[in-house]
């Protein structure tokens, strides 16, 4: 049997860096459904995880992939799928499942053009808004966002170390650019790889409650055969897990299930700054499409315009934070992404009238130039 990581350094495209990321995290089930441009991942994966004891199950459509890497989930491992905009869309139903049950697992979208079937092979960021509120009711959900194929390893492993740690599907929002993009991925070994494991149960196996938090907030997580009683519902339960169908039942484990995130904020989100220290303006962007921003505050700057980056690498929970405390002091804000304005809402919503801010947007299938970049900068402010 082959070792579940192949170190050193390779060129290799985004979604074959994501594949690899999960199997070093630990991933040892997957179920999908072929799509454009998600399908390389599921085809490497296909290879690699019998290599490693691991198993693939291609299932009838992404419905049934979701269900399937739910009832994984339970059964003690760690599992993912991976898929695009009209496949992320079949999924909701169960991502919401997921996030009720309380089911760690990972969710790959390489979001392409749409709506509906759009332009398969071309890239977008069109499904940021669906990542946060697509399925039903009211949650918290965690969504990173990878700017090019190393990041898809290492934003893949992050993605798992985050669902065993807080109990939840964790969504990695890439795009078909950065998904067939080849690029340099260093791979370190096993031992410099920190994966994380969901919290185990302790004590009496007669007197376990499935769904009684833990000191961060979230209930240990047992696996289904081990003699603890589980009962598992999409309805509102108690901390035993069984139905109870009242208003205060389902207050206290919406409770459990936002508290558990918007507690551990601190520990949960992560940006990167790019030339902020004295930016009289700053650009905020993710993805593929924070690879042209650097760009454009480099050509900005050479033309003495004091503009930075703001990289959001965590979209969900959204970093209000960091971008409060520069509509501070900053003339205003450029957010830059491949949609008509989904993550510019929440930029609006952050920095407030005083502090103007501006989209540039594009509707999908092609990148946003560093040059567009520039001259709308130049233009606003």
């Amino acid at each position: 049997m082959k070792a579940s990581v192949l170190t050193g350094q390779h060129y290799i495209s985004g979604d074959v860096a994501c594949a690899e990321g999960a199997l070093a995290a630990g991933c040892r089930f997957f179920a999908g459904y072929p799509i454009t441009p998600a399908t390389e991942i599921a085809e490497h994966v296909a290879k690699r995880l019998p290599e490693v004891g691991g198993t693939f199950i291609q299932m009838e459509d992404e419905i049934a992939a979701m269900a399937a890497v739910l009832g994984a989930s339970w059964a003690g491992k760690k599992s993912m799928t991976a898929t695009s905009g009209p496949g992320f869309s079949l999924m909701m139903e169960n991502i919401g499942l997921g996030i009720c049950t309380e089911t760690p697992c990972v969710v790959v979208n390489v979001q392409r053009t749409g709506p509906s079937t759009g332009l398969p092979t071309m890239g977008a960021q069109g499904d940021m808004m669906q990542a946060r509120w697509g399925a039903h009711g009211h949650y918290e959900i965690i969504a990173l966002a990878p700017s090019s194929p190393q990041e898809m390893f290492y934003l893949t492993i992050t993605a798992f170390n985050l669902s065993e740690t807080y109990r939840l599907p964790v969504l990695i929002m890439s795009d078909e650019i950065v998904g067939h993009m080849s690029e340099r991925v260093t791979i370190p070994p096993f031992k410099e790889i920190s994966t994380s494991s969901r919290p185990r149960p302790k004590g009496r196996k007669d007197r376990f409650k499935l769904y009684k938090p833990g000191p961060n907030g979230v209930a240990p997580m047992p696996s289904v055969g081990e003699g603890f009683r589980i009962h598992v519902t999409g309805l509102t339960h108690d901390e035993k897990g069984y139905p109870v169908l009242t208003a205060e039942t389902q207050e206290e484990m919406m409770a459990r299930i936002t508290g558990k995130i918007r507690k551990n904020l601190g520990d949960i989100i992560q940006t990167e700054g790019y030339r902020l220290d004295d930016a009289e303006v700053v650009l905020i962007s993710y993805g593929v499409s924070a690879r042209t921003s650097l760009a454009a505050v480099d050509l900005a700057r050479k033309h003495g315009v004091k503009a930075g980056l703001l990289r959001l690498i965590t979209i969900w929970p959204f970093p209000e934070d960091p971008i409060r405390r520069l509509a501070e002091r900053v003339k205003g804000f450029m957010t830059v992404e491949i949609n008509m304005g989904q993550i510019h809402l929440e930029v609006q919503r952050c920095v407030g009238r005083k502090t103007p801010a501006v989209l540039v947007g594009h509707p999908g299938g092609a990148i946003i130039s560093p040059d567009h970049v520039y001259e709308a900068l130049k233009e606003a402010f």
